[in-house]
């Protein structure tokens, strides 16, 4: 087994100049209120890794060109779609207006396990609350489903990047098997 060198492995990688050419996750994230400059940078890279149609930055979520993000994404700022918006409420609807599923990444009273996708969800909008208190009430009123990441531990939860990565991930794994009629 030989590792790959950056020249080889870039070699199979789309450029910036092809990027609107790849099929993407047909997957939005909307960011609201997540404090940490790191997070939001590694989600950043995260969602370039699975290429996701469009991060959505809401509230007091930070936001490029800080340089804590920047250092963070490693690139993946300019990779991925994304806008700031302060209102992740008229952000959701006008989703909802476009037929797009919203689902919170959050533990809820009736929350599906994050591997346990229905068929046809896609469209879909993953919602990704703040690192303390999570998706808001206010969002959680407006999604079709949650899905959560089962604890075994003591804590209650994952980091926020680390979580979000599990969950992408999953829903990439998801559509990739499943493709959509």
């Amino acid at each position: 087994m030989k590792k790959l060198t950056h020249d080889e492995i870039a070699s199979n990688r789309s450029s910036l100049d092809s990027i609107d050419n790849v099929n993407k996750l047909p997957v939005y994230v909307l960011l609201d209120n997540i404090r940490s400059n790191y997070n939001v940078g590694s989600i950043f890279r995260t969602s370039d890794g699975a290429m996701i149609e469009k991060l959505i930055l809401c509230g007091y979520t930070p936001h490029p060109p800080k340089k804590e993000i920047l250092k963070t994404a490693l690139g993946s700022t300019e990779s991925v779609k994304w806008e700031y918006t302060l209102n992740p409420v008229e952000a959701v609807m006008a989703l909802k207006e476009q037929g797009v599923k919203i689902c919170a990444l959050e533990l809820t009273e009736n929350s599906n396990k994050y591997y346990d996708i229905p068929q046809q969800s896609f469209p879909i909008c993953l919602l990704v609350g703040n690192e303390i208190t999570g998706v808001s009430q206010e969002l959680l009123d407006l999604c079709d489903i949650a899905f959560e990441i089962p604890q075994y531990g003591i804590k209650q939860s994952l980091n926020v990047a680390v979580a979000y990565g599990i969950a992408i991930f999953e829903l990439r794994k998801f559509f990739d098997a499943n493709p959509q009629k």
